[in-house]
């Protein structure tokens, strides 16, 4: 199952796809008893994928039973053992994805010509994405981190490794038979190239930098490297070669630390633009700036749902329950990838922190 969303991968995801290209979303659980139907779900919900595919007159028997074989396989690739908050599966004739995310999604089924990616786009934003990098004199891995968790990024050519006759730098200057290896030609050489490699992954997915490694090495990324001496850096050794759990606890203070920082900064935006008349709250007041691309930053307390319809004019929106015709229950979604497509900012802040802006708000531009 997919995790990390890159803007090519978006790109791919949002390109034209013949009919029908099928969006199938249910909900997901991580615990007891909430997951224990989590299973039933997921075959109901693709079932009614099938069934909608087998009453639709556009779709010709050969192209059906492609879709109905590349769904049977995503199924199978689903593993509800490590399940999130929600579960996407894309299927197209001759192509299908899953997608585990970290956000609740709206159970349904959409056949059209393109893939429903709001729901990704959004997940994708509240998750904080960042990176990190783990150095040693033999090996840098780039871990990808979001959420509560990093995972190890195969990008960019990472992890980049170099091999050495009986070379175990960490162990040895541990012991003291070696001189620090970050002072041989070969590791500057080794951790510029690294340096080089990072600079074309930022350069199409910018994202907070942290790094982990000796001291020494540390040192070393500050005199020779451009992205590398600019992050933030942890002296912490023998990551490069350690677990996912290891990074994380690493990292983990500082990304939270990181995140205050972030909502404090959020809230003094949003107070300054109360004073400016530049303010925008509530889901259908930010939506309407968000449809006009007036939205400069858009802040949205994480756990913030809402079901809405439009209204008799179809120019606002009014409460609705699930199931209602017409409902829309994706809203805060379908406006967090509206707003990214129009150069906004969005920060995810914890509940509560936006106060009577009712879970929504937003800076407008102008």
């Amino acid at each position: 199952m997919e995790h990390a969303l890159s803007p090519a991968t978006l790109s791919e995801l949002r390109r034209p796809r013949p009919y029908p290209a099928v969006s199938v979303l249910t909900p997901t659980h991580r615990r007891e008893p909430e997951n224990t139907q989590d299973p039933v779900r997921l075959r109901n919900v693709v079932a009614e994928a099938k069934k909608r595919l087998e009453h639709d007159p556009a779709v010709t028997r050969e192209r059906r039973n492609d879709v109905v074989e590349q769904l049977d396989q995503a199924l199978a690739e689903v593993d509800l053992t490590h399940a999130e908050d929600g579960l996407v599966i894309f299927a197209a004739p001759g192509e299908h994805q899953v997608w585990s995310l970290a956000r609740p999604v709206p159970e349904r089924v959409v056949l059209s010509d393109t893939f429903l990616t709001r729901n990704l786009v959004a997940a994708q934003a509240a998750e904080r994405p960042f990176w990190v990098l783990s150095v040693s004199s033999d090996r840098v891995t780039l871990w990808n981190g979001g959420g509560d968790r990093v995972t190890e990024a195969h990008t960019g050519g990472f992890p980049l490794t170099r091999d050495r006759d009986n070379f175990d730098a960490e162990r040895q200057e541990r012991i003291g038979d070696l001189p620090s290896a970050f002072r041989d030609e070969d590791t500057r050489h080794f951790l510029r190239d690294a340096d080089t490699a990072l600079t074309r992954v930022l350069r199409t997915q910018l994202r907070p930098l942290y790094i982990t490694g000796e001291t020494a090495a540390l040192s070393l990324l500050d005199e020779i490297g451009t992205v590398t001496k600019d992050a933030t850096h942890i002296p912490h050794g023998g990551l490069a070669h350690g677990t996912p759990d290891s990074v994380w606890q690493a990292v983990r203070p500082l990304v939270a630390a990181e995140d205050q920082r972030n909502v404090d900064t959020v809230a003094r935006r949003l107070e300054t633009a109360r004073g400016h008349k530049a303010f925008a709250a509530g889901v259908d007041e930010v939506r309407q700036n968000a449809q006009q691309g007036r939205i400069q930053l858009l802040a949205v307390e994480e756990n913030y749902r809402t079901t809405v319809r439009a209204d008799g004019g179809g120019a606002h929106l009014v409460p609705a329950k699930s199931g209602d015709l017409d409902v829309r229950e994706d809203i805060v979604d379908e406006i967090v990838e509206r707003c990214l497509d129009t150069g906004a900012e969005v920060r995810f802040v914890p509940d509560g922190t936006l106060g009577d802006a009712r879970g929504i708000a937003g800076v407008l531009r102008y």
